[in-house]
């Protein structure tokens, strides 16, 4: 399971009426592991002057590591925390987090990091199974 949704939350889902806010708090409280990376990466991007940050240290354990996966791989939980902060979330390697200025995403950093070659350029035979 990915996200630990209370009956209320549920029940407005199914309703209809889900905002944003209530998502974002669900994802934070449900991948804690995540939610420090993501915002940890996000406080560094404020005081980077080139538009990026990035967390490259791998997880703790393969349960961090699922935490992390499931929120950069679901398209609602990566756009919720996306919107939410106002960035760009680009993910490598089951835990490498990019983090760009929305105004960096037409850059030649942004599309280096989210190119083929830049997944490439960021194996290593001890990732290989992450």
């Amino acid at each position: 399971m990915s996200l630990d949704v209370s009956p209320a939350l549920l029940e407005k889902a199914e309703r209809g009426e889900v905002d944003d806010a209530e998502f974002v708090a669900c994802v934070r409280e449900s991948l804690p592991y995540a939610w420090e990376i993501i915002t940890g990466v996000i406080a560094d991007l404020e005081n980077s002057p080139d538009g990026f940050a990035d967390h490259e240290t791998p997880p703790p354990s393969e349960a961090a590591r699922g935490q992390l996966l499931r929120a950069l791989a679901s398209d609602s939980i990566r756009g919720g925390l996306e919107r939410h902060f106002g960035v760009k979330l680009a993910f490598q390697n089951c835990h490498r987090v990019g983090v760009f200025r929305m105004s960096e995403v037409d850059s030649d950093r942004y599309r280096a990091f989210v190119s083929p070659r830049g997944q490439l350029l960021n194996q290593s035979p001890e990732l290989r199974d992450c």
